[in-house]
């Protein structure tokens, strides 16, 4: 791993929104737990609540932002909301102390160190939502953020009784072009080229000057006498020219 990429995995966001939407949050949650008095802080004077749940929740942040760069990744939603348990948990264990700490501060009293594995619950809490809170916000920021992918042109083209079907070859016949889908064939005049440009977003490729194939349309692939043959959902044999049998087989085709 290089230099630059051990230093991105100890940033805990790669842009300054991201900082400010986390302390966003955090600022949020802070007026929230100051004004309903949360976890028996309603004894002291507004503004010190507001300040030591400020602090408390934005040194939780930059230190929370640190453990879900490790544990957390976006892009991984399988079992997303089992690691933001585990998340909140790596982030309680040592927040705790720091936790009993300033609550001496702010408070001139506190609980006893021999009790501190009871704070451990309230910290807990509070990691839990706050950790749950980011992700939701983030995930919808990548959600939101993911193109969203059009229909390749080339499907305006079917004819009426095709429309919707999946396309699995296209075979030149002259000046028109055969079009093999799940619903049967029909022919249209267009050129292979054309239809090939126009195919874009389906996986396929050229596999013969005549023929253009889906991947997913493939149920066998043959080869023999120097020469392969691929056979469709819909029976069709496909020659495989000497041209593109390279390309197929890097791809694992044939």
């Amino acid at each position: 791993m290089s230099e630059q990429a051990n230093l991105n995995r100890w940033r805990p966001w790669a842009d300054a929104g991201g900082w400010l939407r986390g302390l966003a949050v955090a600022g949020a949650a802070a007026v929230f737990l100051s004004i309903s008095n949360a976890f028996g802080t309603g004894d002291l004077p507004f503004l010190i609540r507001l300040a030591y749940w400020g602090l408390l929740l934005v040194l939780g942040t930059l230190w929370g932002s640190l453990v879900a760069r490790y544990l957390l990744r976006p892009e991984e939603r399988e079992g997303r909301w089992l690691r933001v348990v585990v998340t909140a948990v790596v982030m309680a264990v040592p927040f705790t102390a720091v936790v009993w700490g300033l609550t001496r501060v702010f408070v001139g009293t506190g609980t006893p160190a021999r009790y501190m594995p009871l704070l451990f619950v309230p910290v807990f809490v509070i990691s839990l939502a706050m950790v749950a809170i980011n992700v939701l916000v983030e995930g919808r920021r990548a959600d939101a953020g993911k193109p969203v992918s059009s229909p390749p042109k080339f499907l305006e083209r079917l004819p009426l009784k095709l429309r919707g079907a999946e396309v699995w070859a296209v075979e030149a016949e002259d000046h028109y072009l055969r079009l093999h889908t799940s619903r049967g064939q029909d022919l249209i005049l267009l050129r292979l080229a054309d239809a090939i440009s126009e195919l874009e977003g389906i996986e396929g490729m050229q596999v013969h000057r005549s023929w253009w194939v889906a991947r997913d349309a493939i149920t066998d692939a043959k080869r023999g006498d120097g020469r392969a043959t691929l056979t469709l959902k819909d029976g069709s044999q496909v020659p495989v020219s000497r041209t593109y049998a390279a390309q197929l087989r890097e791809r694992g085709w044939i």
